[in-house]
């Protein structure tokens, strides 16, 4: 950071955040390729309640083809996400510093939260087509992107597109909020070890979304649960979620299946975002 008061930021400054959060995103998309199939794995194990092993025998018999069907998604919206994430944070963040004649630390973390409900508004329909062309029960009524797509199109937008809007808004801006507010403070208690700037802001991203992943994971596991399947009979969130419990045993441990590989993605594609964000933010400063 510059040190400049945040009111004071010229547009081009404000400007260089949604850049920088779509470059940090973008060079990040080879750690995504690598851990896809972790990823794929942990949504098996969200949607069928299987162990590690058996996930991972599942897709060893579908093949490598099939292995990274799904992957279209992510990829774009890794990118796209950083961009409105980090530049729209930094926007709300200029105007709330512009109401306020003092930066307060809980500032940051109003930015993320109102950042992350218009990143549900624009990512919803994303993750809901990553979510149907991942679940392999659809693979032979629904064998390709544009038949997912055709029959998304077909549906109201709150049983298609918008399928689990409001448990993705919910998790999306407490998710962010969390982020931006503990990021930075994190950065500095790390930075005072003596550790470098970049390794400083690699280890704060790797915690902070480590700790988010945990917390938020059974949200992410009752999304998957709900926009995993296209049509049928559609319920509601709190009916979802007395489903998805009951089908854990009522099990903490059971809901939780698969979290230890959310760290694993989480370590990898957060702390490179955020080490390289950050260096880009001071390079440009």
């Amino acid at each position: 950071m510059t040190g400049r008061p945040v009111g004071h930021r010229d547009p081009l400054a404000r400007f260089h955040s949604y850049l920088h959060g779509g470059t940090s995103s973008l060079l990040s998309t080879l750690p995504t390729l690598v851990v896809f199939p972790v990823y794929k794995t942990v949504f098996r194990q969200q949607i069928h309640n299987t162990p590690v092993l058996q996930a991972v025998g599942q897709l060893y018999k579908e093949g490598p083809v099939k292995l990274y069907r799904g992957v279209a998604p992510p990829l774009v919206m890794r990118t796209l996400n950083g961009t409105l994430l980090f530049g729209l944070q930094d926007t709300l963040l200029h105007q709330l510093s512009l109401s306020s004649q003092n930066v307060t630390s809980a500032q940051p973390a109003l930015a993320g939260f109102g950042a992350g409900l218009v990143e549900a508004v624009v990512f919803t329909p994303f993750e809901r087509v990553q979510n149907v062309l991942q679940n392999g029960q659809n693979d032979r009524h629904l064998p390709t992107l544009k038949s997912v797509l055709v029959r998304l199109n077909a549906q109201r937008l709150a049983s298609g597109y918008y399928r689990a809007f409001l448990p993705i808004t919910a998790r999306n801006a407490v998710g962010s909020a969390l982020y931006f507010g503990l990021k930075g403070p994190m950065c500095a208690v790390v930075a005072g070890q003596g550790l470098s700037p970049v390794v400083s802001s690699f280890i704060s991203g790797t915690l902070t979304s480590m700790a988010i992943s945990l917390a938020l994971y059974p949200v992410s596991v009752l999304v998957a649960n709900m926009q995993a399947q296209v049509g049928g009979d559609v319920k509601g969130v709190t009916a979802c979620w007395r489903m998805l419990w009951s089908s854990r045993q009522r099990s903490v441990t059971l809901l939780y299946r698969g979290g230890s590989l959310v760290i694993l993605r989480s370590c990898i594609t957060w702390g490179i975002t955020t080490a390289i964000y950050d260096r880009q933010q001071k390079l440009s400063g």
